[in-house]
């Protein structure tokens, strides 16, 4: 994976990304169930974004060093695709809303970018 340039540029779209969804529910929960529907429990809520909200902000380090180590870019796409994957499973069974097929595209789009830099020589 070259250390500069595209994982550089896709690791800070990444922390943007990750940044802004993670902290949404922590900051504004009464308009993140607006958009995507009541919670039950609140609390897993805030812990998934406080969690997102980290990886992005180790994805921004990483770019602002203009240094993308190859394990912070596999967790970087490990996590979009787990995230993906509890999108598309959970409104899949009517436990989540539709919206949630938005944010599993990003997320897979993220995954196919992430695995067309680990192939490049």
């Amino acid at each position: 994976m070259p250390p500069t340039g595209p994982a550089v540029h896709l690791a800070r779209h990444q922390a943007l990304y990750y940044g802004a969804t993670g902290v949404w529910p922590l900051v504004a929960m009464r308009g993140f169930e607006a958009v995507t529907g009541p919670k039950t429990d609140r609390w897993l809520v805030r812990t998934v974004g406080a969690l997102v909200a980290a990886t992005g902000l180790g994805l921004a380090v990483a770019a602002r060093r203009r240094r993308v180590a190859p394990e912070l870019a596999l967790v970087a796409a490990g996590q979009a695709a787990a995230l993906a994957a509890v999108d598309v499973v959970y409104v899949a069974g009517g436990r989540i809303r539709p919206v949630y097929l938005l944010e599993a595209a990003a997320e897979v789009a993220l995954v196919v970018a992430w695995a067309r830099l680990w192939r490049r020589p």
